[in-house]
């Protein structure tokens, strides 16, 4: 899988799914301190899923009509257990492949899609 991680995502998540075999760009390395727009951009040029935990990108995504057509994905956790969280990262990105043109909202004990504008 061909994921873009945002700046919020922590560098075990990164690491691990690297060394799962998927090709992670990371923000903090690519674009650090680059605004919202600029990483989504670069999401949509490159061809990657959007991983995040900053919740600015669902109102980009929809209120502003910027589409995502290799899909977003939203984690809103807990917190409580950054190796449990870390885990729920994991276990979710790799559980389906139907990200593309979709908005994932990703909870404790959740997942919900829905379709981005334009897909």
């Amino acid at each position: 899988m061909r994921i873009l991680a945002d700046e919020n995502v922590p560098g075990p998540v990164i690491r691990a799914l690297r060394d799962r075999g998927h090709d992670v760009l990371s923000v903090k390395e690519a674009a650090p301190g680059a605004d919202d727009r600029t990483v989504l951009r670069l999401a949509q040029e490159e061809s990657r899923l959007l991983v995040t935990f900053d919740k600015d990108f669902g109102e980009l995504a929809f209120r502003a009509g910027l589409p995502a057509p290799c899909g977003v994905v939203l984690f809103r956790l807990s917190g409580s257990h950054a190796v449990e969280d870390n885990a729920r990262v994991l276990a979710v990105l790799e559980s389906r492949d139907e990200w593309a043109g979709r908005f994932a909202v990703v909870t404790d004990t959740l997942i919900r899609l829905r379709p981005l504008p334009g897909t």
